[in-house]
C-alpha cells in the first residue's frame, strides 16, 4: 500500500520539451522560492540547462546544485542529468532559433575584452543588439502580433504603461498609436496617480504594461487593478514575471546586456511593429 502510494505520488516525466516548459508555468506558484529560481531560469535561459554544467546553472540561479536536482525530481526526472537531456533534445530540434537563443547567451557571459575605447563599446552594443533583434523575429509569432493588434484595433481606449527603463518604449507606442489615429492615454504615474489615471476604463479597454525585471511595482499594480476589466497586453522579459498574469497575452522581448546594461532596441522594434501593424490594417481596409 505504502509503495504504490508513493508511485502514485511520484510524478511522470514530461515528453518532450514544450510540454515540460507548459508544466512549469502551471506549477509555478506552488513551488518553493529556491525552485522557483531554478523554474525562472529553465524558462529565460534554456540553454543554459542544456549546455552548461550544474554548476554554473547553480551560480547563475542562486541556488546549490542539489535544488536543480530536486527540481528534476519534482517533475518526474530520476536526476538532473534526463531533464538536461529532455532540454537539450528539444532545443536541438528548434534549430531555427537555436542559435540566436546560444548567441545572445555566449554574449551575455562574455567577459570585456582588453580594449575599452568608444569604438569597441559602440560595437559591442551594436552586435549585441542584433543578437536580440533576430531573437525578437523568432521568439513573437504571427499568433501573438496578430492578436495584439486585434485587441488593440477593437478596444475603445488604450492605456499604455512602463515606468523607469521601461518608461522610453511606453511613451513611444503611445505617440505611435495617437499617429495612427488611436485613442490612446500615456499612464506615466506623475504624482502617484498611475491608478488614478485609469478610473475612466471600460469594458473592452486595453492596457499595454510593459516591465522588465525588477519589475516595477507601479506596473504590477495597474495590471493587477486592470484583471477582469479589460484586457492586457505585457511586453516583459519572462513567461512567468510579475506582469505576465493569467489570462494577459504575453509578448516575450530578451534585450541585450552589455556589460551590466540592457538595450531597448527590441523593444523598440515591437512598439513600432504594433502600431505600424495597426496602421496598415486601418489602410488596406479603407482602400478595399
Amino acid at each position: 500500500m505504502v509503495i504504490r502510494n508513493v508511485m502514485q505520488m511520484t510524478p511522470k516525466p514530461p515528453e518532450d520539451l514544450e510540454s515540460f516548459l507548459l508544466t512549469i508555468r502551471e506549477r509555478y506558484d506552488a513551488l518553493s522560492d529556491r525552485l522557483q529560481r531554478i523554474a525562472r531560469h529553465i524558462l529565460d535561459e534554456p540553454n543554459d540547462l542544456a549546455f552548461e554544467t550544474l554548476a554554473v546553472v547553480a551560480e547563475r540561479s542562486n541556488v546549490q546544485p542539489s535544488a536543480i536536482v530536486r527540481f528534476a525530481q519534482a517533475f518526474g526526472f530520476a536526476g538532473a542529468s534526463p531533464m538536461q537531456r529532455l532540454i537539450r533534445d528539444g532545443l536541438l530540434q528548434q534549430d531555427h532559433s537555436l542559435g540566436y537563443a546560444e548567441r545572445i547567451r555566449q554574449h551575455r557571459y562574455a567577459a570585456p575584452g582588453e580594449e575599452e575605447g568608444p569604438r569597441e563599446l559602440l560595437s559591442e552594443f551594436v552586435r549585441g543588439n542584433i543578437l536580440a533583434l533576430e531573437n525578437l523575429n523568432h521568439s513573437v509569432g504571427m499568433r501573438e502580433l496578430t492578436e495584439a493588434i486585434d485587441l488593440i484595433e477593437k478596444a475603445d481606449t488604450v492605456y499604455v504603461t512602463g515606468f523607469r527603463r521601461s518608461f522610453p518604449v511606453a511613451s513611444y507606442l503611445t505617440y505611435m498609436l495617437a499617429q495612427a489615429d488611436k485613442r490612446t492615454v500615456l499612464v506615466d504615474g506623475v504624482g502617484g496617480l498611475h491608478l488614478q489615471q485609469t478610473r475612466g476604463l471600460r469594458d473592452g479597454d486595453v492596457l499595454v504594461a510593459i516591465s522588465y525585471a525588477p519589475y516595477s511595482a507601479e506596473t504590477i499594480a495597474l495590471v493587477e487593478a486592470f484583471a477582469g476589466q479589460g484586457a492586457v497586453i505585457a511586453i516583459t522579459d519572462s513567461v512567468i514575471g510579475a506582469i505576465a498574469k493569467e489570462g494577459a497575452l504575453v509578448l516575450q522581448v530578451r534585450e541585450s546586456e552589455v556589460r551590466g546594461f540592457r538595450s531597448l532596441a527590441a523593444s523598440m522594434c515591437l512598439a513600432q511593429s504594433l502600431a505600424i501593424g495597426l496602421a496598415s490594417r486601418k489602410i488596406s481596409r479603407a482602400t478595399s
